[in-house]
């Protein structure tokens, strides 16, 4: 790529438009919450670290402000927030450089700062990478040569090694090296490990070594002038065990984790070894070597600086009894496994206490020792990232979440009722939550049951204390666990149970339901209505089940928020809205003038997908439905429509508390307009629509679920895919 077009790439990055409508942003703060492959410190700054998501983007720990800082709010391409790999500069501390792709199917590129991530110049490249793909653990794929700082490398999963030697802007592959790659797989989310680690001795100039984490007979090579020549290095472990993570020190001694998988899931064996690379001689330092050590390998690795022989690693998937990390003070002839003398102490994400008692993690991927600070050490986890101030002291070791300022989830479904909590969210892996207080952590996640996904969630609308909700868990759960309520608002639920459905008439065994089937709340709060296979509703809380009739299967209900007799449904197979006056026992058919005849537009792709018909609250028979990306509205239960989009395109939409003296709630929209794809706001019912946010605050467009508050004019919250919520005000 020529320098213009990096030139103009940077342009583009780094000037914004502002929005019509100026608003302030926030997260509502959880605290970590999914998986960070990553965590690097700066060589030469101390405080100075960055750690880098599979779907979030990358951050920056800012010390002054004691939080971490999101460095890609403003990406606008999605797949950049997937981060392959991030180097700070061995030379100059304000440059930092990352390689962003999500997934081998969308756009890759390097990006290189200045000022510590608050801008990027971004250079797309032909090379496609993972960051949210199996493998994303190992590395660091992209390194700087410490003694000429504008040279990088980068080891693809694909397509070999490639090499920069203007700071990034330029790349080309590098046809030396003996390892040209297996090739884009054709198959999807399939991938390879490519080339695991780029690693430059920085007290030999010209010497690297890259490691291939795909098949064949050797794994490790070396080059000693800059990457223009390079030999494999002999010996080692058994072939069949793959590179994943390198650090070398001061006297020359290369230390290595092996797993026999790329990652974070099926690895069942793996191997620690270290290279004197003056004289080539290996050494298996293993912690575990025994016959029946426990299965799992090992994949995080960090050294002191001031100390080589003092070294750290991490295993991976070994669940029994669980992962851990392991200190050598001695270059590995004795460890220490740590979790055996460690406490956690959550307070300030509570919710990792999902039993009871926090454990030490899983998929530690990465781990790192403060090159300032022997006693600071970090590792990340699936949930969170954990660090200490005391790795260099024996007793007992505290390990606290290092996570103020991440928010690294995928949000599923948001609730805004008309009273209690201003909000109640789904999450993907970790359930979700009551929000009391935007700006503190939880104290649990959702129990009673506990499920992995929430993927919907409705209040009563005249008695918002009342709430069910429907997800389900990673593994299949008996039938009915996918389903709880509440009557507290959402501080404790109880189960709820359906009847088991009736085999099908060819004798198969009936489909698992694992929270596939929604479940809705009458305005009263009376009655459940549950979305199975064949409909059914409860109006004592599950102990008795009524079959509704004249609904169709796996359709998509909503309650009216002010009238307890009456709910609505769509059946997209037939084409028609559905209506039932007798508070969900029986549905028919209703004329819904003024809507399309083709309804194809309403379906929804999965349990997660938000429904697209809407009751106001506060207000008898006001509805509001998306068919394509079209908006209508009903006042009147349905019998007749107006298309109120305007220009609009609309993915997704809520509503929120209406403006001073509107008739209209204030609607609220993730959609496109003139080629922009923005989140929006109308006040008049639809008619006119003003973008709120602006390009500082895009979150890589990775949305899920838009609504406002029923109480607060001007609220709105965003669930997105890897930023967690965010919630934006009017600026007054």
């Amino acid at each position: 790529m020529g320098t213009g077009m990096a030139m103009l790439a940077m342009a583009l990055a780094t000037t914004g438009a502002l929005a019509d409508v100026p608003y302030r942003w926030a997260n509502v703060t959880v605290g970590g919450g999914g998986f960070a492959p990553g965590i690097v410190f700066s060589p030469i700054e101390r405080d100075l670290a960055y750690l880098r998501t599979d779907m979030g983007g990358a951050y920056r720990w800012d010390a002054r402000v004691r939080r971490w800082i999101p460095l890609q709010d403003d990406q606008a391409i999605s797949n950049y927030m997937g981060v392959e790999s991030i180097a700070p500069d061995p030379v100059d501390p304000a440059i930092v450089y990352m390689a962003v792709g999500m997934n081998a199917r969308g756009p890759a590129a390097i990006l290189r700062s200045a000022d510590r991530g608050a801008h990027w110049r971004i250079v797309p490249v032909p090379f496609a990478m993972g960051g949210n793909e199996d493998g994303r653990g190992l590395g660091e794929r992209l390194a700087i040569d410490p003694h000429r700082h504008d040279t990088l490398f980068f080891g693809s999963r694909h397509d070999g090694l490639w090499r920069s030697d203007d700071a990034g802007v330029q790349w080309r592959k590098v046809a030396g090296f003996p390892l040209p790659g297996l090739g884009q797989p054709q198959q999807p989310r399939v991938t390879h490990g490519g080339l695991s680690f780029v690693l430059f001795d920085p007290t030999r100039a010209g010497r690297l070594y890259v490691a291939s984490a795909d098949p064949g007979p050797a794994h490790l090579f070396r080059s000693d002038d800059g990457g223009m020549h390079w030999v494999s290095v002999a010996g080692g472990p058994p072939a069949d065990l793959l590179p994943a993570k390198a650090v070398i020190g001061h006297d020359h001694v290369l230390t290595i984790t092996y797993a026999n998988g790329i990652g974070p899931n099926g690895i069942t064996r793996g191997a620690v070894w270290r290279l004197a690379t003056d004289t080539g001689v290996w050494s298996d330092v293993t912690p575990e070597v025994a016959t029946d050590a426990r299965p799992g390998g090992y994949m995080g690795v960090a050294m002191s600086a001031q100390n080589p022989r003092v070294i750290a690693v991490s295993t991976v998937d070994r669940y029994k009894p669980v992962d851990t990390v392991w200190r050598s003070i001695d270059g590995g002839a004795h460890w220490d496994e740590l979790w055996r003398r460690s406490v956690r102490d959550v307070a300030a994400t509570p919710f990792l206490d999902f039993d009871a008692k926090a454990d030490f993690g899983h998929w530690i991927a990465g781990l790192a020792i403060d090159p300032f600070d022997a006693g600071h050490a970090v590792y990340v986890t699936g949930a969170t990232v954990y660090a200490t101030d005391g790795f260099d002291r024996p007793g007992s070791m505290r390990w606290t979440p290092w996570t103020a300022g991440i928010e690294q989830t995928a949000i599923l479904t948001l609730m805004s009722p008309t009273g209690g909590a201003p909000l109640i969210s789904g999450f993907g892996d970790i359930g979700g939550f009551r929000h009391d207080d935007l700006g503190r952590s939880p104290p649990r996640v959702h129990r009673g049951p506990f499920l992995t996904n929430t993927n919907t969630l409705d209040y009563a609308g005249r008695a918002p204390a009342v709430m069910v909700r429907s997800g389900n868990t990673h593994a299949p759960v008996v039938p009915g666990a996918s389903l709880a309520w509440s009557d507290d608002g959402g501080s404790n639920w109880r189960p709820l149970t359906t009847p088991p459905s009736p085999p099908p008439a060819d004798g198969s065994m009936p489909p698992e339901r694992t929270g596939s089937a929604a479940i809705t709340v009458s305005a009263d709060g009376g009655t459940f209505l549950v979305e199975l296979d064949r409909p059914m509703l409860t109006r004592d809380r599950g102990r008795h089940w009524i079959a509704v009739q004249g609904l169709p299967a796996q359709v998509r209900v909503a309650a009216d928020k002010e009238d307890a007799t009456r709910f609505y449904a769509l059946d997209i197979a037939q084409n028609r809205l559905l209506r039932s006056v007798d508070g969900g026992a029986t549905f028919a058919p209703i004329p819904a003038q003024g809507l399309p005849a083709d309804l194809y537009g309403t379906r929804t792709r999965g349990r997660e997908t938000p429904n697209p018909l809407l009751a106001t609250p506060g207000r008898a028979g006001a509805l509001w439905l998306k068919v394509g990306p079209d908006l209508y509205r009903s006042t009147d239960a349905g019998d007749h429509w107006t298309r109120t989009t305007g220009e609009l395109a609309i993915d997704f939409y809520g509503l929120g508390h209406s403006a001073p003296d509107s008739p209209w709630p204030a609607l609220y929209a993730i959609g496109r307009r003139d080629g922009i794809t923005a989140v929006w706001r109308s006040i008049d019912g639809g008619a006119a629509w003003q973008r709120i946010n602006d390009d500082r605050h895009q979150w890589g467009l990775r949305f899920r679920v838009i609504i406002g508050d029923p109480r607060r004019y001007g609220r709105v919250y965003i669930g997105t895919d890897g930023r967690g919520i965010v919630y934006g005000d009017a600026v007054q």
